[in-house]
């Protein structure tokens, strides 16, 4: 039939060429069989303010005062925040703070403790 390979994402067998460029119809993944690396299979890597890397499950302290938008409170500095969350986007950081609820962060004003 086809000589093409199976999609690497759902391993589908009914892909198609465009381009340079290989589609699965099924799960609309696009890739390109003569790069040396997926950019998609690479872990991306978040660090905090000082240049330590960041996993799921760390603690971390806040080190600068935040406001928070669309609130009249801000985080201070100092604020202590445990078993964080990484996730992808602007703030890349996902957790729960004591005394203030679900909040997402950048993390360029955090530290690992």
């Amino acid at each position: 039939m086809s000589s093409l390979p199976n999609c690497p994402k759902c391993h589908s067998e009914y892909t198609y060429e465009d381009g340079d460029m290989l589609i699965c119809p099924e799960c609309a993944y696009e890739w390109n069989p003569t790069a040396e690396s997926n950019p998609a299979d690479e872990e991306k890597v978040v660090k905090d303010a000082n240049g330590n890397i960041l996993q799921d499950g760390d603690s971390i302290t806040i080190i600068k005062d935040l406001k928070v938008k669309g609130s009249s409170s801000t985080l201070k500095i100092g604020t202590k925040v445990k078993n964080i969350r990484l996730v992808d986007g602007d703030h890349d950081i996902d957790c729960k703070i004591d005394g203030f609820g679900a909040m997402k962060l950048k993390s360029e004003f955090v530290k690992k403790i």
